[in-house]
């Protein structure tokens, strides 16, 4: 059984999910069911593996409810010989899967091209033995993590220590897998009752080069990789395209694939007279009038780039190597080549911003209105929420970006701006998710039936930290009640913390996180720099 999050419109919109499913499928030994929160076979207790794609914090505890319709205990000791194996995989859960690690029995890390079949390898090889040996066999597989054989160690003030190997014979961390191949992911379904309808979706390019620092797309998915062009990008769309006429070309930064024009001029031919081409995001320094044109003669209406800030002294912090002039030029080709709309990405609340910097991006956006007439401009704009793995893991949410999404709003809509805030109460919802550790766990578990709401939340967290509701006494590794609210949300952490995912190895070695964030705080005394002591407990 291969869950999602979502209904199903959403969820067979995922190209991450897709690519999990028809890789379980294409193989002759397994039956792979697909369960979506609104549709679904019906439970079905004696199945062997219960698999969820995971790609957004705020779904997670989504995980318990899909549990219990299919009647699986929801806490991973409690499982029997006749309950299935629980694993997932997805950016979120290689990133930091503690808060949810004690109801997955296996949590595979990293790209699924490789991962995915020696997982499933090892678990057939294994399969006549006893649930714990099982389970102890597949920790030996690179890239495969048991949460249940790995103690979290905690202070007497309930300071995280260590989250350790519970047996010498098992890897002291678990190394995120990286697939290094040249030919990337394309859809194997194609539906009209998708989110996109009709749409083939091609990987284009995976990660992304520019290491904006606080980036979990880059720098969580490192190396930047490109499609092979003839032998990969080509075939998949001419695969999608014999059955659809809608393309979306996707990547953290498609347009940065070497041969990004050269895939243009092949779909600017006659023959693809009627298809409809759309891009995710674009690095605004690489739009030209081909893209604008090409893009507008096969049906976009807008491109969409990431700007981060109107700030020149904002973008050099987070690394967002692009000028003014660069974002104006995107502009002016996008309207030249016959598109009508322009959508740009920001944020709120990044480490060292200051109210003059939300004001920048409010004065940019202003003066591209006036600089383009006729271009329809939209902003979407969310919170800074920290990441694992990326240099701005120890910085926390900073409250002040609530008030300066509503001064944007105040100043760019109406002048006819579309303003697309994201919440900033769920953004803090989505912080506690990224940041926190199993001390979580309870949280989910007490938000059930209540995690479409803040207050929910909130008051799950209270009644855990208070000693109202707690785990199951059982659990095999005691857990010392949550910390603050504000240490976990909102706090800048010390560098030498303990994080909780210390023990699972990304792309990038800690210490060059940390040279990444002071290169970029470096003269700014306002971004709690380093050493600061940590928050009391």
């Amino acid at each position: 059984m291969l869950a999602f999050p979502s209904s199903y419109s959403v969820g067979i919109t995922s190209l991450g999910y897709q690519v999990v499913w028809a890789s379980l499928a294409r193989r002759s030994d397994l039956d792979v069911r697909r369960l979506f929160t609104d549709q679904g076979d019906p439970p079905h207790r004696h199945c062997d593996l219960f698999g969820l794609s995971l790609s957004w914090e705020l779904d997670g505890p989504v995980l318990l409810d899909l549990l219990e319709r299919q009647g699986i205990p929801l806490w991973s000791h409690q499982r029997g010989e006749d309950d299935p194996i629980v694993f997932g995989g997805g950016p979120v859960l290689t990133a930091n899967p503690e808060p949810l690690a004690p109801f997955f029995d296996v949590v595979l890390l990293g790209d699924g091209e490789l991962l995915l079949p020696a997982f499933i390898d090892a678990l057939k090889a294994g399969r006549a033995l006893p649930r714990p040996e099982r389970l102890r066999q597949l920790a030996q597989v690179a890239g495969v993590y048991v949460p249940a054989l790995y103690a979290p160690r905690y202070d007497a003030d309930g300071a995280l220590l260590a989250v350790e190997p519970t047996a010498a014979d098992l890897p002291a961390t678990i190394a995120k897998q990286t697939w290094r191949g040249n030919t990337l992911s394309h859809s194997t379904v194609i539906t009209p009752e998708a989110a996109w309808p009709s749409i083939h979706m091609v990987e284009v390019a995976r990660s992304c080069p520019e290491l904006c620092r606080f980036c979990l797309a880059s720098y969580l998915t490192l190396p930047f990789r490109t499609a092979s062009l003839d032998d990969g990008l080509i075939p998949a769309v001419e695969t999608g395209l014999a059955v659809t006429q809608r393309l979306g070309l996707l990547g953290a930064s498609v347009t940065q694939h070497p041969q990004f024009a050269d895939l243009l001029s092949w779909l600017d031919q006659d023959r693809f007279e009627g298809t409809r081409v759309s891009v995710s995001s674009v690095r605004a320094a690489t739009v030209t009038p081909q893209l604008g044109q090409i893009l507008a003669r096969r049906g976009s209406k807008s491109l969409t780039i990431a700007i981060e800030s109107g700030s020149e002294r904002m973008r050099q912090v987070v690394n967002k190597k692009l000028s003014g002039e660069e974002i104006f030029a995107a502009a002016r080709y996008a309207k030249e080549g016959g598109l009508s709309g322009l959508k740009l990405y920001g944020m709120a609340g990044l480490p060292s911003e200051e109210d003059a910097d939300i004001e920048a991006t409010a004065d940019l956006l202003l003066a591209l209105k006036k600089a383009t007439p006729g271009l329809r401009l939209s902003l979407g704009v969310s919170t800074f929420v920290p990441k694992a793995h990326t240099p701005f893991q120890w910085q926390g949410v900073r409250p002040e970006a609530q008030k300066r999404l509503q001064r944007l709003a105040r100043r760019l809509q109406p002048k006819g701006i579309e303003l697309r805030p994201e919440s900033y109460g769920w953004s803090v919802i989505q912080a506690l998710l990224s940041r926190s550790d199993r001390r979580l766990a309870p949280v989910i578990a007490a938000a059930r039936g209540q995690h479409d709401s803040q207050g929910g939340w909130k008051k799950a967290y209270r009644a855990v930290r208070g000693g109202e509701l707690a785990a199951p006494a059982d659990l095999p590794f005691p857990l010392p009640l949550p910390p603050p609210w504000e240490e976990v949300v909102h706090a800048t952490w010390a560098e030498e913390r303990v994080l909780p995912w210390t023990h699972l190895e990304g792309p990038l070695p800690p210490a060059t996180l940390l040279r990444h964030r002071q290169e970029a705080l470096a003269g700014d005394s306002s971004a709690d720099l380093p050493g600061a002591p940590s928050p009391p407990h």
